[in-house]
């Protein structure tokens, strides 16, 4: 027995050896005769669903879909009359004028609701006697102005037209420096214009543009006309609401700056529901804390904002706070500037009380303020 295994082995393994040497220099001699059946091996795989029209990576989808939502909007504000075009002397040396022309201007808006309400800035509609907006699908319609709030640059405007494209608006909570967006708007009034970029900054305050500023910052290209268009996500959504730009020559030089959606959205439903926008306020005038004024005033602090003064009678004076106390906190909400306490107190609603940590000296103490509502501040003159 164990000699017929071993000859079955010897036989086996010379056969292998037979059959890898054919293999290797006569492969023909092993080739399937012709008519032969060869076995099939179906193998699943998920498809790979290219996008037909448009190719891949292409921000079209996005643009195709919130473009529509923004409009044009051409402004026009009647001449101011010489008031010494009566008076014959006047007349006498230096003739009669030519027709005073209207002055005209040119921004873009978002349409943000289906019943024909419209975000802008307010400087694109700021005097205006007669606001045109121009759909891109090629309706026109004459816009009322719903309300204004300097304080933010933004406007609300309404028109009456059916079927509006409302854009959808976006979460700005979930942007991220480095973020692809759109820049939609009507530049230098040559039509609408989509530019791409992305999220440069964000939280950008103390520009000296805005009384409240958080602004998006991005390199997409916005010029004079982008003013009050949108900027917009990969998925066409709302992010904010194009303002300004920082440039020597009066063109893009990739500085830009939007409002956040969030904000804007805030401020819109505020006009729409009460004319205006209504602030907490609580009477001072704030100065941020350098490490030299905490020097001189020997504060343990490196990190607050100083009252450099207070509004007699107002709700700051009436809880106790003085000139030279800085404020740390607002209803547990930290403040290191002095833009972040305007934010923050405009937050808090009117009549209601607030806790203020304040640094006074080398004591810590908490204050409780009565908070009164923010007056109305007059818009001051701005070069964008």
């Amino acid at each position: 027995m164990r000699r017929t295994w071993l000859i079955f082995s010897q036989a086996v393994t010379v056969a292998v050896a037979v059959l890898f040497v054919v293999a290797t220099l006569k492969p023909e001699w092993l080739r399937r005769p012709p008519g032969s059946v060869i076995p099939t091996i179906t193998i699943t795989e998920t498809p790979v669903l290219l996008n037909q029209d448009h190719a891949p990576g292409s921000l079209a989808p996005a643009a195709k879909r919130a473009s529509p939502s923004v409009v044009n909007i051409a402004t026009s504000k009647a001449p101011v009359g010489n008031p010494h075009l009566n008076d014959p002397w006047f007349r006498f040396f230096f003739g009669d004028p030519a027709d005073d022309q209207p002055q005209t201007g040119l921004g873009s808006g978002v349409i943000v609701a289906p019943e024909g309400y419209l975000l802008t800035n307010n400087h694109v509609i700021e005097g205006a006697d007669d606001i045109e907006v121009s759909l891109v699908d090629g309706r026109k319609a004459s816009a009322q102005v719903v309300g204004t709030d300097p304080e933010t640059d933004l406007a609300v405007l309404k028109i009456d037209l059916p079927d509006l494209p409302a854009i959808s608006f976006g979460n700005v909570a979930a942007l991220q420096v480095g973020d692809v967006v759109l820049a939609i708007g009507n530049p230098f009034g040559v039509g609408q214009t989509v530019t791409s970029g992305i999220v440069s900054a964000l939280g950008r305050n103390q520009l000296g543009i805005n009384t409240f500023e958080n602004f998006i910052q991005t390199d997409a290209a916005i010029n004079p006309g982008n003013s009050g268009g949108a900027l917009v996500d990969v998925a066409g959504n709302l992010m904010g609401i194009n303002t300004a730009i920082y440039s020597r020559s009066g063109g893009s030089m990739g500085i830009g700056f939007a409002i956040p959606a969030n904000t804007a959205r805030q401020v819109m439903e505020s006009l729409i529901r009460d004319g205006r926008v209504t602030r907490g306020w609580i009477g001072v005038e704030p100065q941020d804390l350098t490490p030299e004024l905490a020097q001189t005033f020997n504060l343990p602090i490196r990190e607050g904002v100083l009252i450099t003064g207070v509004l007699q009678g107002g709700p700051a004076q009436q809880a106790g706070i003085r000139p030279g106390d800085v404020v740390l906190a607002v209803a547990d909400q930290a403040v290191g500037n002095t833009a972040q306490l305007l934010n923050a107190v405009a937050a808090l609603r009117p009549d209601s009380l607030a806790t203020l940590s304040i640094q006074r000296g080398e004591q810590r103490t908490t204050v409780q303020v009565r908070v009164g509502q923010r007056p109305s501040v007059a818009p001051a003159a701005r070069s964008r």
